[in-house]
C-alpha cells in the first residue's frame, strides 16, 4: 500500500517546489527587478526588453497614472505633476530639502512640524511613500508577468547611509505595493554579493557607489562565501542630481541666462543629464535648450569643463572614502579591488579619482546599474530557502552610533557603529533622585558626546518604578537593531519588572547634512568633546553631591555643633560657585572638598543609626 504524502501547513504540496523571490534596487534615477533563473541572477525586462524602469511617476489627467518612460517624457511640460528622484525626499521634511526645494517644480506641503514631506499633484496630496510604491509595484507586476505566478517574497536595497526613518519609508511603500519583504539590504553589500559570487573573489573589497541621489562607500572581506562589512560612510545628498545641478550653475554662468519659471529648471536639469551622459564617450558636447521665454541657450561643454564643475563633489566622496578607511584600519594597498557600482560611476572623472586613490583601475566588468539588483536577487533566492547559489552569509553594519541621553545632556552610546547587524545591546542605568517613580528614555543617534549634537530618533518613558533612595533602582535599556537596520528599545527595572517598549520609527529622517558630517564633526572635535563632556560630569557629581548633602542636614543636622555646620554649608556654597565655572578640574575639586568637609558628619551620622537600631535591646537578643 502506498503512503500518501500530505504536506505541513502553509507548505507547497511539492516540495521540490521553487518560491520565486526577487531582487529589486529602487533607485533615485532607475529602478530594476531581478531573479535567479536556472541558477543564474538576471535583471528581468519589460514588453520591450529594456531591464531599467525609470523612477519617474505622472499623475495625469483624468485620475490616470503613468510610470516610467511615459512619465518621463512629461517631465518638462508637466513638471509639476511629474515626479522625479522621489527616493531624495523619502523620510524627509521641508527643512531637510532646505533651498534646493525652491528649484523643484512641485508643490510641498509638510502635516506636521516633524512629518515627511507631501507633494499636491492633480490626483492630491502623494507622500514619498505612496509614489516610491507606485514605482514599486509597476515591478511586481513585470516578475509576475516574467513567472505567470505570484512572487514569493523581495528583498529591497537601500542607500548604506539610510537612517531609520528613511529604510521604514521604504518598508513601508513596499508594503503599499503589496511586495512580501523578505529583506533591506545596503546596496554596496548587494553589489558585493553579485561580484563575489560571480567572480569568486576573497579578499579585502571597496565598493564605491554613486548612484542618481546616494553616495555610498563600504569596505568588505570576502571569505569563503562570508561576506563581512568591515567598515561603511558615504553621504546620503550626493550623487548624479548634485553633478547634474553643478553643470547647470556652471553653464548659467558662462552665457548669464537667468531661468524664468520652474519649467525651465526643469528643462535645465534633463538638457544637464543628457550632457552629462554624451560626455562618458565623448570630449565635448553642447548644452542646449530653448528657454519658456523663447530664449535659446547654446554652451560647448568639454570633459574638462565638467570635470572642474564638479570637483568639489568628487572630492567629498573621496573624503569619505579615506574616512572609511581609517574605520576599516586599512591602507589602500591592503584593497585588493574596487567595485563601482551606480550609473553615476560611469564618469570619466569619477573613474580617474578612484583609480589614482587605490593606484589601480576599478572593477566595471559588470553592468554597474544591474550589479546592485543581481545581488539583491541571490540574496532573496537564499532567504526564499531555494539555496541554487550555495549558502551565503551576510554581515552588514550600522552606519552611526545609537544611544540614550543622560543626565547633563551627555550621550551614553549603546551601540556603536560599524557593529555587525543584526545586533542587541543592553546597559544599566539607575535613578538620579530619592523617590523617583519615572524615567524618561530619550534615544539618540550620532558619533557626538552632546545630545544637541546628535540627531533625536524617539523619545518614550518608563513608569511605576518603586520609589527607592538615589541610585537603588536598576533600570535595564536594551537596544535591538534588526537585520533591515531597523532599532527597537526596550526599558526595565529589575527589581519590580516594570517595562515600556517602543519601535523607533522617526518621521522623517536627517538633514542633508547632518548624515556626512557626523563622522567628520566626531573626529575633528573629538578634544573639544572629551573637554565637554568631562565637565558635565563634574557638575552632574556636583549636584548630586550638594542633594546627597542637603537631604543629610535635614534628617540628621542636629548632631552637629553650630559652627560644624556653617563650615559645611560654607563648602556647599563654593561648590555651588564652582559649578558655574567652565573647568571641570574647579568643580571637581569643590566637590572632594565638601565630600572630606562631610566625613565627620557621616560617621556621627552611622552612630546615631546604630545607636537607634540597638535601643531598648539586650546583648543576648542581638547574638
Amino acid at each position: 500500500m502506498a503512503l500518501l504524502q500530505i504536506s505541513e501547513p502553509g507548505q507547497s504540496p511539492n516540495p521540490h517546489q521553487r518560491r520565486i523571490a526577487v531582487g529589486i534596487d529602487l533607485g533615485t534615477t532607475h529602478s530594476l527587478v531581478a531573479s535567479v533563473r536556472n541558477g543564474v541572477a538576471e535583471c528581468l525586462p519589460d514588453d520591450d526588453g529594456r531591464v531599467l524602469l525609470p523612477s519617474v511617476v505622472r499623475y495625469a489627467p483624468e485620475g490616470k497614472r503613468e510610470i516610467g518612460y511615459a512619465a518621463r517624457s512629461h517631465e518638462v511640460e508637466d513638471a509639476a505633476n511629474t515626479i522625479v528622484s522621489v527616493k531624495r525626499f523619502m523620510g524627509r521634511s521641508l527643512a531637510d530639502l532646505g533651498e534646493h526645494a525652491q528649484q523643484l517644480p512641485y508643490a510641498f506641503e509638510q502635516p506636521g512640524a516633524t512629518a515627511m514631506v507631501t507633494l499636491q499633484t492633480r490626483a492630491g496630496r502623494k507622500s514619498p511613500v505612496e509614489i516610491s510604491a507606485e514605482i514599486l509595484a509597476t515591478l511586481r507586476y513585470r516578475a509576475e508577468d516574467t513567472f505567470n505566478d505570484d512572487i514569493h517574497g523581495a528583498v529591497i536595497t537601500v542607500p548604506a547611509y539610510f537612517d531609520d526613518a528613511q529604510r521604514q519609508a521604504t518598508k513601508d511603500a513596499a508594503k503599499l505595493a503589496g511586495l512580501n519583504l523578505l529583506r533591506l539590504i545596503n546596496e554596496p553589500t548587494a553589489a558585493a554579493i553579485a561580484y563575489g559570487l560571480d567572480n569568486a573573489s576573497e579578499g579585502i573589497y571597496a565598493v564605491y557607489d554613486l548612484g542618481g541621489g546616494t553616495f555610498d562607500i563600504s569596505i568588505l572581506r570576502l571569505t569563503h562565501g562570508v561576506f563581512e562589512v568591515i567598515a561603511t560612510g558615504g553621504d546620503s545628498a550626493l550623487g548624479g542630481d548634485d553633478y547634474d545641478a553643478a553643470l547647470v550653475r556652471w553653464v548659467l554662468e558662462q552665457t548669464h541666462v537667468q531661468p524664468q519659471s520652474l519649467e525651465d529648471w526643469a528643462a535645465l536639469r534633463v538638457a544637464a543629464k543628457a550632457c552629462k551622459e554624451r560626455l562618458t564617450d565623448s570630449a565635448s558636447t553642447l548644452f542646449e535648450l530653448t528657454m519658456s521665454s523663447g530664449a535659446s541657450l547654446a554652451q560647448s561643454v568639454g570633459r574638462e569643463d565638467f570635470a572642474q564643475a564638479t570637483a568639489a563633489l568628487t572630492k567629498r566622496s573621496l573624503q569619505a572614502v579615506r574616512r572609511a578607511l581609517r574605520d576599516a584600519d586599512l591602507t589602500v594597498e591592503e584593497v585588493k579591488g574596487v567595485v563601482m557600482v551606480g550609473g553615476s560611476t560611469r564618469m570619466p572623472q569619477v573613474r580617474e579619482a578612484v583609480a589614482q586613490l587605490f593606484g589601480q583601475p576599478p572593477l566595471t566588468n559588470l553592468n554597474p546599474d544591474e550589479v546592485v539588483a543581481l545581488g539583491a536577487a541571490i540574496q532573496a533566492n537564499q532567504l526564499a530557502g531555494n539555496n541554487s547559489a550555495g549558502e551565503l552569509l551576510l554581515l552588514d553594519v550600522i552606519p552611526l552610533s545609537l544611544g540614550v541621553e543622560t543626565m547633563g545632556g551627555l550621550v551614553e552610546r549603546i551601540i556603536s557603529r560599524n557593529e555587525t547587524i543584526p545586533t542587541a545591546r543592553a546597559q544599566d542605568f539607575t535613578t538620579y533622585k530619592d523617590g523617583q517613580t519615572a524615567m524618561a528614555i530619550h534615544v539618540v543617534q550620532g558619533e557626538r558626546d552632546l545630545v544637541q549634537d546628535c540627531r533625536s530618533l524617539a523619545r518614550f518613558e518608563l513608569r511605576g518604578i518603586p520609589a527607592m533612595a538615589a541610585g537603588a533602582a536598576r533600570i535595564r535599556v536594551s537596544f535591538t537593531v534588526d537585520a533591515d537596520g531597523l532599532l527597537s528599545v526596550s526599558a526595565k527595572e529589575q527589581g519590580s519588572g516594570v517595562e515600556a517598549h517602543i519601535e523607533v520609527k522617526p518621521s522623517y529622517g536627517l538633514s542633508d547634512e547632518q548624515v556626512a558630517q557626523m563622522l567628520q564633526d566626531g573626529f575633528a572635535t573629538a578634544q573639544e568633546d572629551m573637554k565637554a563632556r568631562a565637565l558635565v560630569e563634574a557638575r552632574v557629581d556636583a549636584d548630586r553631591m550638594l542633594l546627597a548633602t542637603q537631604s543629610a542636614l535635614d534628617a540628621d543636622g542636629d548632631v552637629l555643633a553650630p559652627a560644624q555646620r556653617a563650615d559645611i554649608e560654607a563648602l556647599m556654597a563654593q561648590l555651588r560657585q564652582a559649578v558655574t565655572s567652565d573647568d571641570a578640574a574647579i568643580v571637581e575639586a569643590a566637590t572632594q572638598a565638601l565630600a572630606k568637609g562631610t566625613e565627620a558628619f557621616a560617621a556621627e551620622r552611622m552612630n546615631r543609626g546604630i545607636r537607634q537600631a540597638l535601643a531598648g535591646k539586650s546583648v543576648q537578643s542581638i547574638s
